[in-house]
């Protein structure tokens, strides 16, 4: 692998993209994204909510980056509502919910 270059960073968002050059005349781009602050921030409205409180249809339960949201769009589970309900509910992504129970 040959250089690697910053190419943007935004601060307010934490995505920082990168140029890559691959060494045999072809590059990358590359997109990384922080995500300490939102998870922080989910864990401590997750943590506030009360388990017993029924919650209406409009109610926030996740806050999900922005990296994280397009590669779910691009596998087209953001689109479908069975698929994204269960991304939601699994175990491996509660770093994103904001409050607790099932969607």
């Amino acid at each position: 692998m040959g250089n690697k270059k910053i190419l943007s960073h935004d601060s307010m968002t934490g995505i920082t993209k990168y140029w890559n050059d691959n060494g045999d005349g072809t590059y990358t781009i590359e997109t990384d994204q922080d995500m300490t602050g939102i998870i922080e921030s989910n864990k401590k409205q997750h943590n506030a909510t009360d388990k017993h409180t029924k919650h209406g249809e409009w109610s926030k339960v996740a806050s999900i980056p922005m990296t994280v949201y397009y590669e779910l769009k691009k596998k087209g589970i953001v689109d479908d509502p069975k698929a994204f309900k269960k991304w939601l509910n699994d175990p491996d992504n509660k770093f994103f919910r904001t409050r607790v129970g099932k969607v």
